[in-house]
């Protein structure tokens, strides 16, 4: 990311940008709190960037776990994930800045399975359509990037993964090493390791891992694999 003076990342003191802030500490990266830098207030970020001046954005402050506030607070679900996006949207046109939106494969109907960018979206749950909200904004601007991904703790932090439920986990330390590498792309591109079971994913670091099925009765689905090999073509070329 060298080629930017000034990063702005919000969404810092999430689990994701805990990781990313302990990589990338010098003074080009703006880390600013919710306090400094309220989504929800156009006007707030309008001054906050004019103040700053950051020449690319990296948009990950977001509602997410745990999944049941998706279904118990919409109003707090559609105020952070789809206004609060598309309000950084329009500030970043206004100023012609790049941005980086981090999504979910969420977004996919997770019945079939390695979906790639092209395939139609279906979310399967309040959150999905939430992250697709934001993502419904950020499409309508021409200088961005849509990351759909699926990322967790390191280490993984369950006792026991679901054996019947695939997707393409990889740990945020990866996401974090693989980003400068995928920054110049623009549209969507998926972002994810090996499609495999939860349970195969986490027995890799973890031998004693238990092996459990995902109750069916909870209406998830079991598929949620997406394609990466657009990402494998890009990270081909570098």
């Amino acid at each position: 990311m060298s080629n930017y003076k000034k990063i702005l990342f919000t969404g810092s003191n999430g689990r994701f940008g805990k990781v990313f802030k302990k990589v990338y500490t010098d003074k080009r990266y703006l880390y600013p709190s919710k306090k400094v830098l309220n989504i929800i207030e156009i006007q707030t970020i309008e001054k906050y960037f004019r103040t700053n001046k950051p020449d690319l954005v990296i948009h990950c402050a977001a509602l997410s776990r745990p999944m049941e506030i998706h279904e118990k607070d919409i109003s707090k679900s559609i105020d952070l994930n789809i206004i609060g996006t598309s309000n950084i949207t329009k500030i970043c046109k206004k100023f012609n800045l790049k941005l980086i939106y981090f999504s979910t494969g969420y977004v996919y109907e997770g019945i079939k399975g390695n979906y790639s960018e092209k395939d139609p979206v279906k979310p399967f749950n309040n959150y999905g359509l939430s992250k697709l909200g934001g993502e419904c904004a950020v499409s309508m601007y021409k200088n961005s990037l849509i990351l759909r991904i699926t990322m967790t703790e390191k280490p993984f932090r369950y006792k026991n993964a679901y054996s019947n439920l695939k997707t393409n986990f990889m740990f945020h330390e990866d996401v974090v090493e693989l980003l400068p590498k995928v920054i110049k792309e623009k549209g969507i591109l998926n972002i994810g390791g090996k499609s495999q079971s939860v349970y195969h994913f986490a027995k890799n670091y973890n031998k004693k891992i238990k092996k459990i099925l995902i109750n069916t009765d909870i209406n998830v689905p079991l598929k949620q694999t997406m394609s990466t090999s657009k990402l494998k073509k890009i990270l081909s070329k570098k």
